[in-house]
């Protein structure tokens, strides 16, 4: 039995289907499980990560576990949390990210990847770290102006990244849950080319069958925008200046981490915007 956390959000239904595709067990918590929806074949269990009292019912008779942990906001949980999940599962699959880094800030996204990652890493049992960089499903965010004007209002239109499909992801972790010589891997994930951001809403255009137009907007309004949003001033900023710095920096590199584990090539950001067309306004 493989339990799933986050089993139905991006990376985590496809785990969930891979792995019943290959004919494991799988049991996928929730804070709901009255509203969840998963595949035929996957069991549902309530609980919750930020509260670890709730996680016995979910990790009985589990054997291994997909990790994928509300970054920052349960991170007050995350000792009693992962302790609780290394009682019962031999081996963490822990979804985490190309920048986790112990010199991190343990504010911010990549400082909180580093701390789950050494409490995994503490706990005595074997893990397997997914670092993958930007996440192909982060354009989703333009959807609606695509959809509403054909436009994106952005900033840093020059970044480039090499944005990975979910289902690599997701096809990385499987292989790691059911295969042998996974452990104590840090796998660095990548798509197999770098795009900018201007070439990437071309290639969403590409997909929906009709042109989208990039609009650069200044770091200021975008940070506007962001706080507007909800997002927390200090979040905004850095996610800014990150993209600042992809600007002025050579290219991130290309891993081919993909393939070498799976056997299949990652998949190219042009076939994710085909994947997700009707997302954007195009055919579904």
């Amino acid at each position: 039995m493989i339990l799933v956390t986050g089993g139905t959000g991006n990376v985590g239904r496809h785990v969930v289907s891979q792995l019943l595709e290959r004919g494991a067990g799988v049991r996928v918590l929730s804070r709901d499980p009255a509203s969840a929806r998963v595949p035929a074949g996957a069991e549902i269990a309530g609980g919750d990560l930020a509260d670890p009292t709730t996680l016995d019912a979910a990790l009985d008779g589990v054997e291994s576990v997909f990790l994928v942990w509300p970054t920052l906001s349960a991170d007050h949980a995350a000792p009693a949390a992962v302790e609780a999940i290394a009682k019962r599962a031999g081996h963490i699959v822990y979804l985490s990210a190309k920048g986790a880094s112990a010199e991190a800030d343990p504010d911010t996204i990549p400082g909180s990847h580093a701390r789950l990652e050494e409490l995994v890493e503490r706990s005595g049992q074997e893990w397997t770290f997914l670092r993958p960089g930007g996440f192909a499903t982060n354009t989703l965010m333009w959807a609606s102006q695509i959809r509403d004007t054909g436009v994106v209002r952005w900033v840093h239109g020059a970044a480039s990244r090499a944005l990975i499909h979910e289902r690599d992801i997701a096809a990385v972790g499987v292989s790691a849950l059911t295969g042998e010589g996974h452990g104590g891997a840090r796998y660095v994930l990548t798509g197999p080319e770098t795009l900018t951001q201007v070439e990437q809403v071309r290639a969403i255009g590409e997909a929906i069958g009709r042109p989208v137009r990039w609009e650069e907007i200044t770091p200021e309004a975008a940070r506007r925008e962001m706080v507007a949003q909800g997002w927390p001033a200090s979040l905004a900023e850095g996610v800014l200046g990150a993209h600042a710095q992809m600007v002025a920096s050579p290219p991130e590199p290309v891993t081919s981490t993909v393939e070498e584990v799976t056997g299949v090539p990652a998949t190219t950001f042009r076939q994710w915007a085909a994947d997700h067309a009707g997302d954007f306004g195009g055919p579904a």
